[in-house]
């Protein structure tokens, strides 16, 4: 037999011991993924107000119209998917939208 083929050979036979558990070659980690959170009108003002932003700015950093914010205040309708995450980040840290500008603050000076 080749070297080639020998090599093939014992990479397979220490990937089937470690899957039967016979030898363990390979490190494991498991991971879990936290339900996304399902916010009601009043949560979403209340993040919405502790960023400081209007409900058309918010909208603009959340990717979503302005009236998709009005109905989510409104309990009309509820943020799903990414927005719930994203709700779930800004909930968690104040500093969300300074740290991931995606609107800008310009100075006006008068």
């Amino acid at each position: 037999m080749s070297k080639l083929f020998e090599d093939i050979m014992g990479g397979l036979n220490e990937a089937l011991a470690d899957a039967r558990q016979e030898r363990v070659i390979t490190n494991r980690r498991t991971l879990m993924v936290i339900p996304v959170k399902k916010y009601n009108g009043t949560e979403v003002r209340n993040i919405r107000e502790k960023t400081g932003l209007s409900q058309r700015m918010f909208a603009e950093y959340m990717g979503v119209s302005p009236k998709t914010v009005e109905a989510w205040e409104a309990n009309t309708n509820h943020p799903s998917g990414a927005a719930s995450r994203i709700l779930s980040m800004m909930e968690q840290d104040d500093q969300l939208i300074e740290r991931f500008p995606f609107v800008q603050k310009n100075l006006i000076l008068k």
